[in-house]
């Protein structure tokens, strides 16, 4: 293989990395968490409800009452807007 192959392979590696990690919902969190509905800002969800998105980083409105984060347990409800359950349709 030549170096001039390698190093476009490496970029393109580089390049298609982050895309593939947000198709993909957040992983656990190493602490004691709870999903946080409508408290994310735009493209900082952890995940979403289906028939939304269902991939981290795909919120395109801040505080979408259907996409997700997580947060230590017992503090979505003290975080305005913050609900533990997707809105109802």
């Amino acid at each position: 293989m030549k170096l001039s192959d390698l190093i476009a392979a490496a970029v393109a590696a580089t390049l298609a990395t982050p895309a593939l990690a947000a198709s993909n919902p957040a992983p656990d969190p190493t602490y004691r968490a709870e999903k946080c509905f409508g408290i994310a800002a735009a493209g900082q969800n952890d995940c979403s409800t289906r028939g939304n998105h269902d991939c981290a980083g795909q919120a395109k409105t801040a505080n979408d009452p259907n996409s997700w984060i997580y947060v230590p347990i017992g503090t979505c409800s003290k975080i305005n807007g913050g609900n533990t359950a997707p809105k109802k349709s």
